[in-house]
């Protein structure tokens, strides 16, 4: 059976991005940390059950919390990198992305002692026509991205193949790219495997999309936050949809996960990938 790459995005709960609320930067400071305790829980969750994973950290949250990214690599996890302040890739010039990824990285490996191989862009904001931030990639030292959305959502979606791939670069160069997973239900096509998506789909439908992956020999990545597993945390107004999709059933995240980690394998992605050999 294959090995399943899991995922924690690390960032705080106000570093969302289309939530006109928490557009100004500047004004971050003012909210109520809460990234450093979610994380810890995550932490304890995953050693209950002997599990390792890549936490995709900001660099921001890694300057803040230096000892949060030492926790992290030092219970065994990969750390990534999410980007410095959060920002849509898309939204960047190639200087603007390389000067962001180059202040996450150094952050990161400053704060944990471990060499960064992988980039999560936010909220999956690698898109067509952005192909050029995978040469500043591989530029700046990284082995693979894990940006790909394959399928329509907002700030982001790609229309990518199936795990595992290679995405061309611009400069004719070739990156890893491990996508997010999506469960073919007839002519659907449904992503799954994390956030909102993971904590409204029914668990039942959940193993389904598991055991498809398995039968397929097709390892699935998993992704969540540390305000995924809040079901009262801090909040903020947005638009009907986009509250439901951030706040809805999170009290569900924390079983489901216990449920898939006691049922499948998981691991880093560069374990999945065969880079940490």
């Amino acid at each position: 059976m294959p090995t399943h790459a899991l995922t924690f995005d690390i960032e705080e709960w106000f570093h969302l991005v289309g939530v006109r609320a928490m557009d100004d930067r500047a004004s971050w400071a003012s909210f109520e940390p809460t990234v450093e305790r979610d994380t810890e829980r995550i932490l304890e969750q995953l050693a209950r059950h002997d599990t390792h994973a890549t936490f995709f950290v900001l660099g921001w949250v890694a300057r803040r919390y230096p000892a949060l990214a030492r926790r992290i690599a030092g219970a065994g996890h990969e750390l990534g990198s999410h980007s410095d302040w959060h920002y849509e890739l898309y939204k960047h010039s190639p200087q603007t992305f390389r000067d962001d990824l180059a202040a996450s990285i150094d952050a990161i490996e400053q704060a944990g002692g471990a060499k960064v191989l992988g980039f999560r862009a936010p909220s999956f904001s690698l898109v067509p026509g952005s192909e050029w931030a995978l040469d500043v990639m591989l530029d700046l030292g990284l082995r693979y991205d894990a940006s790909v959305f394959p399928a329509r959502r907002a700030h982001g979606g790609y229309p990518s193949g199936r795990w595992p791939g290679k995405l061309d670069t611009p400069a004719g160069r070739s990156i890893l790219e491990l996508p997010m997973s999506l469960y073919e239900l007839g002519p659907l096509r449904l992503p799954f495997s994390g956030g909102g998506y993971l904590r409204l789909m029914p668990e039942r439908m959940l193993h389904c999309a598991m055991q498809q992956h398995e039968r397929r020999n097709r390892s699935a990545v998993v992704y969540l936050h540390p305000w995924d597993f809040v079901p009262h945390g801090p909040r903020t107004p947005m638009p009907l949809a986009s509250r439901l999709k951030c706040y809805q059933r999170r009290a569900t995240t924390t079983p489901k996960l216990d449920a898939l980690l006691s049922r499948y394998r998981f691991d880093t992605c560069a374990t999945v990938l065969g880079l940490d050999g």
